[in-house]
């Protein structure tokens, strides 16, 4: 069982993230998109209770196509729930993942954005979210290891889970046909491909980290195909020391991609990225699934690869796919009103809502209807069934408070000066211990 204050350690009872998303995969899909809900808080919405059926929810959602897929089911929840009414405060994610602490403990909407897993177990542990138990009693569709991510240490369940995405290596399927070019499986063929694109007159690789956390997702991969999976949730989790020549390794190995990144990556949005890649000016990227979003009709054209093997014996098998969805804020006004809409966005309708307008996601309830599935959706599904491990994300499977005042920080350091790894390292170890001595 997790000690407090350590969100990176669950409970040996608890089904594996592997079970949570090849269960998923298996029976519907896995969808994904960023989703760090960013809202800002509209102060009360009147007196509590079952008479007030107004819900504030706090949406992060801010890009047009995940903004108008979320922007359906809320529509939806009102029309089938006469005199109900949602009021939705969407702010740019990234403001909000980095200044969750702070909402949650002012004035926070009754429903709003998060992720399943270790974080959502967090601020559960910490008093900040409400009890959904209740509400989980009437769920259909959802697998026991899903419903185990949903829940908090305590045995309650907390969370709502509404998609999940894998991430991969991305790259234009006409780009590679126009020339030649051939899936790597190794690191090896990966940086090999990478040169021969540069003569090709292609930037090999779409990198950001403006944002502070595309990176994250380099990192975990080849952490995890370097040290392996376990490894890889033990460091996460606290357990490992980051001067550990293991980790050293990662930093080496990295260091080996960055002549082939996008200039000025520091500066750039992984949108910006994103539509470079779309544009043909780059050949790959590695990101969440997602990053269709920015591809228009173009997204027919999109396919992606496992990360390259690093180490024969530990392979590929290890995918990371974050599971998004909505939590109930112990300081909700309106909780009854709430827990309906929650109701309702765990049903296969709002899903189906969700992705008639963004078809880079995939569904987490079985229920779900992947007839219209493209492609690449089938593709995504495919790669998560057939995981060994599933990682969450950094920013996920870490304390909050390590990783956006440590690791965001260090990743982009690492980025700017790659040749001073034992400095970083010993950096990073020196304010880990410093956190995780506190209750957190």
């Amino acid at each position: 069982m997790a000690t407090p204050g350590t969100p990176g350690t669950t409970s040996s009872t608890n089904p594996s993230r592997r079970s949570v998303l090849r269960a998923a995969a298996i029976g519907a899909g896995a969808v994904s998109l960023p989703a760090i809900l960013s809202a800002c808080s509209s102060g009360p919405s009147g007196p509590g209770g079952s008479g007030n059926k107004t819900v504030s929810f706090g949406s992060n959602w801010s890009d047009p196509v995940p903004k108008q897929g979320v922007a359906k089911a809320i529509s939806d929840f009102q029309t089938s729930n006469s005199g109900y009414s949602v009021k939705t405060n969407t702010v740019d994610h990234n403001s909000f993942q980095q200044n969750i602490n702070r909402y949650l403990q002012g004035n926070p909407d009754d429903v709003f954005g998060w992720f399943a897993g270790y974080r959502m177990q967090y601020f559960a542990q910490k008093g900040l979210l409400s009890d959904i138990s209740d509400v989980w009693s009437g769920f259909t569709g959802f697998s026991d290891a899903i419903k185990a991510q949903s829940t908090g240490l305590d045995g309650k369940q907390y969370f709502v889970p509404y998609y999940y995405y894998p991430w991969a290596v991305f790259y234009r399927k006409s780009v590679f046909a126009q020339h030649g070019y051939q899936i790597p499986k190794t690191f090896d063929q990966y940086i090999a491909l990478a040169k021969q694109m540069q003569k090709d007159g292609l930037v090999p690789i779409s990198f950001s980290d403006k944002d502070g956390w595309p990176a994250m997702g380099t990192f975990d991969y080849i952490n995890m195909r370097t040290n392996g999976y376990d490894f890889h949730k033990s460091l996460m989790a606290g357990h490992e020391d980051w001067t550990d020549p293991k980790v050293k390794k990662v930093f080496d190995t990295w260091r080996e991609l960055l002549p082939y990144y996008q200039p000025g990556a520091l500066g750039l949005t992984w949108q910006e990225s994103a539509q470079a890649l779309q544009q043909k000016k780059t050949g790959m990227m590695t990101l969440g699934m997602f990053l269709g979003q920015q591809f228009g009709t173009d997204v027919a054209d999109l396919d992606f690869f496992a990360y390259p093997e690093i180490d024969p014996a530990i392979g590929q098998d290890a995918v990371e796919a974050p599971i998004d969805g909505f939590l109930l804020s112990h300081k909700a006004k309106n909780p009854a009103s709430a827990k309906k809409l929650l109701t309702f966005l765990g049903t296969p309708k709002a899903e189906n809502d969700y992705l008639s307008a963004d078809p880079t996601l995939l569904g987490v309830n079985s229920a779900v209807d992947t007839s219209g599935y493209s492609a690449l959706q089938q593709s995504g599904a495919k790669l998560v069934s057939t995981a060994k491990s599933i990682s969450q994300f950094m920013d996920r499977d870490s304390r909050p408070d390590f990783v956006s005042t440590v690791m965001i920080q260090a990743l982009q350091t690492f980025l700017n000066n790659p040749k001073d790894v034992d400095g970083l390292c010993n950096s990073i170890q020196r304010q880990k211990t410093a956190i995780y001595a506190t209750e957190g």
